[in-house]
């Protein structure tokens, strides 16, 4: 479809963005590039690993392992949606190109599986609030049904909100062939670009961020208050530090998606900066994805044993 693609002045000319190099030095784009490509693939692999070892292993079945299973599975789509782009224009020093709907598909998958991981992130708090504080009904209150639809309702959620919001932005005129201030196409450095009023986006923007980030994380809050009240109440300092385990590693991929996304989102539009988003933007889409599994593996027992296996029957095989 190319209609769409015609500058705002009806010349015929054909909209392309590129994005904006790190830095004009082709050495340190180059270490950009390097590093970039380290950790894509660190998260890849680490994310797949999670993925196929809760898949193998029977006694990773649980509610728990379910949903951290699906946390990898959209990780790994997630990186994949950014990383590819971002290293070729860094490797490009930004001369690649990107047509309005690449920009458009790669922003609608960066709020899809965005949204969905935010919302996951609280079903799997509300799962240990279960776990925890109901042990002996949380077979039964956490089904596989149940299971099944909390992470079936993050994709659905996160879908119909990443359609409104990138289908909004791209129904705005754009003059001419631009630079994105930034190493993919996100929503406000997008947003600036276009030749008309984007007031209406921007309130749409706020929205569609506190849905995803601010009413997540009070329920993810309040879930970990009434935790911490649980685990307090436990006598023994083996089944404190047992419940505290299998908590901490959530909380820390928490404050680390949901710190970065915030300060970004969730600041008023006058406040942006195009330099301090490029630089927070990094934590969000390429370290966290990278440290979550890194997280998990080391901070969850089970998990970690299961690797170990792994990697043992690999190397013995």
């Amino acid at each position: 479809d190319t209609e769409g693609q015609i500058d705002a002045n009806g010349t015929g000319t054909m909209i392309h963005f590129h994005f904006r190099p790190f830095s004009k030095l082709p050495e340190v784009q180059t270490l950009i590039f390097v590093a970039f490509l380290i950790m894509y693939l660190v998260s890849v692999s680490g994310n797949i690993s999670i993925l196929l070892i809760v898949w193998t292993h029977r006694s990773l079945h649980t509610p728990m392992y379910f949903f951290l299973a699906n946390l990898a599975a959209l990780e790994t789509c997630y990186s994949s949606a950014i990383a590819p782009l971002t290293l070729a224009s860094t490797l490009s020093a930004g001369r690649t190109l990107v047509s309005l709907a690449g920009c458009g598909a790669q922003m609608f998958f960066f709020i899809f599986l965005g949204s969905a991981d935010c919302i996951l992130l609280a079903v799997m708090a509300y799962d240990r609030f279960v776990a925890i504080c109901h042990p002996l009904r949380y077979s039964l209150m956490m089904s596989w049904r149940l299971c099944a639809r909390l992470a079936l309702g993050s994709l659905v959620l996160g879908f119909i909100l990443a359609m409104q919001l990138t289908v909004l932005i791209f129904r705005l005129p754009f003059c001419s062939s631009k630079e994105i201030g930034m190493f993919y196409c996100d929503v406000l450095p997008v947003m600036r670009l276009a030749c008309a009023d984007t007031r209406v986006h921007e309130a749409t923007l706020f929205v569609v961020s506190v849905t995803v980030l601010t009413l997540p994380f009070l329920l993810i809050t309040l879930s970990y208050v009434f935790i911490s009240a649980a685990i307090l109440k436990i006598r023994s300092a083996e089944g404190r530090h047992k419940a505290f385990s299998t908590c901490s590693s959530h909380m820390t991929v928490v404050l680390l998606q949901y710190g970065g996304t915030s300060l970004i989102y969730l600041c008023p539009s006058s406040s942006y900066s195009p330099e301090r988003a490029q630089v927070v933007s990094v934590v969000y889409t390429f370290i966290t994805p990278m440290l979550n599994p890194l997280i998990y593996s080391m901070r969850n027992r089970e998990l970690k044993h299961a690797l170990k296996r792994a990697a043992m029957r690999f190397l013995s095989s």
